[in-house]
């Protein structure tokens, strides 16, 4: 009880005396701006935090969306003790003696332990599996606290356990709404200092901190703080743009696999300024140009394929300018890159194709190698009668002749389908012309003739 006290004691003193963000921290789940389809009345996560009847839980989502803030408003409300460790400073030896705690808290108080782990995606497999049979058994009630995808970087058996709330990104209006506050709030905010803050100042701040609550109080206080020493009584634009000049790109794991997907399926929808929209977020939060090209190469086969065969060169030139030119040149080589692609003609047939046909080969029977198409370059290959009625197609004036290349037990079955678009519709066209043959398509093989040049 002593160190609880001493804890909520700390916290009360920060909360006066630290930055704007901290003393504006919510003091009760009603004073929370955000998160509504969390934390609204009835909602879920409200009713189980208004019952003190919370089990183990992971709380999922971009810096300043109120994790910390949801944790010890948790920490209010309960009965249960709360025992806060961040996976940043903690190890397991801190998660062990937190478990002896709660042990022999339950065994003399019968009272339950809450632990919150922030940051909890910083913790190792290892790490984390030392969690999960004080959790299993109910000794410990989790609370994680993670910005990463918890389902990229939390144990599966742990994830299981708990139940996964998503926090959303604190919208516009209610980071307006957090400004007017921290402005009006004598004890807590800036109310002392009577200031205003211009419009265009607000938008700025509000747009800029992009649904982070503690970036947009933050860059309020510094605004603030610049416009009383100009001797103004209102926030100026030019206050909120130095106090939040630069945006930072969040681009963690999640973000990785999000924006990629955004950046393939804009080109593939042949948006041009999508692509480039998506490429310039991928640089500015420092992707590796190298993971860019190798799936603009990709891109280049999957989705524009045969309609423009020249697409797959320019994605090829990019990912070697990525190696031989360097950064920062080489973004006007994947940027060219990204236009043609986005601008050339679709298909999807060479995917389609090499999926169709590898279909068959796991699920239909592999059939030998017919006679006519076996080697036939080694002695004693003409006596087992490899090569026997094969036609060498340049001999024909038309440069083709019909004959069956595959086993008899695939013979017959249509892999790839020409489209209707870009460079694909001459080989449809071409493919649809071939007539029957004016020759015998399985004459002797000329004795004079070398197996090599037959082959």
């Amino acid at each position: 009880m002593g160190d609880d006290l001493f804890t909520t004691s700390l916290e009360d003193r920060l909360a006066r005396e630290g930055p704007l963000a901290a003393r504006m921290r919510p003091r009760d789940l009603d004073d929370v701006v955000g998160q509504g389809h969390l934390l609204a009345p009835g909602r879920p996560l409200r009713a189980l935090i208004d019952a003190d009847r919370l089990s183990s839980v992971i709380l999922w989502g971009p810096p300043g969306t109120g994790k910390t803030t949801i944790a010890r408003l948790i920490a209010r409300a309960t009965e249960k003790a709360f025992i806060p460790l961040s996976a940043v400073t903690a190890g397991v030896k801190d998660v062990r003696e937190a478990v002896e705690v709660a042990r022999r808290r339950r065994a003399e108080q019968g009272r339950g332990t809450i632990l919150f782990l922030d940051e909890i995606h910083r913790f190792n497999r290892t790490q984390q599996d030392a969690l999960l049979p004080h959790v299993e058994e109910g000794l410990l009630v989790l609370v994680g606290a993670t910005t990463e995808n918890p389902y990229f970087e939390v144990n599966p058996p742990l994830l299981s356990r708990s139940t996964l709330f998503r926090l959303e990104p604190v919208s516009v209006p209610d980071l307006d709404r957090l400004v007017d506050l921290a402005l009006a709030d004598v004890d807590r905010g800036l109310g002392e200092s009577t200031l205003a803050i211009d419009d265009d100042a607000r938008a700025h701040i509000t747009d800029r901190a992009e649904g982070d609550a503690r970036q947009a109080l933050n860059a309020l206080e510094v605004a603030a703080a610049l416009a009383e020493e100009g001797g103004r009584t209102s926030i100026t634009l030019p206050d909120a743009e130095t106090a939040i000049a630069a945006r930072a790109i969040r681009y963690g794991e999640d973000e990785h696999y999000d924006v990629i997907s955004a950046f393939i399926k804009s080109i593939r929808g042949s948006d041009p300024d999508a692509g480039l929209y998506w490429l310039a977020r991928m640089l500015e939060a420092g992707e590796d140009p190298r993971f860019i090209a190798r799936r603009l190469v990709v891109l280049a086969s999957e989705d524009v394929g045969m309609a423009d065969h020249r697409a797959f060169l320019v994605a090829d030139a990019a990912a070697r300018a990525v190696e031989f030119v360097g950064f920062p040149e080489a973004q006007y080589n994947l940027a060219h890159a990204v236009l043609y692609l986005a601008t050339a003609p679709k298909s999807n047939t060479v995917k389609a194709s090499i999926l169709a046909a590898r279909a068959d080969v796991a699920e239909r029977p592999a059939g030998a190698v017919p006679v006519h198409l076996r080697d036939a370059s080694y002695k004693g290959a003409r006596r087992l009668g490899h090569g026997e009625g094969y036609v060498y197609p340049h001999d024909d004036p038309k440069g083709w002749v019909p004959q069956e290349y595959r086993p008899p037990e695939v013979a017959g079955r249509t892999y790839y389908e020409p489209g209707t678009h870009g460079e694909e519709r001459a080989v449809r066209d071409r493919l649809a012309g071939r007539g029957a043959p004016d020759h015998d398509p399985h004459p002797d093989p000329d004795p004079e003739e070398s197996d090599d040049d037959r082959r």
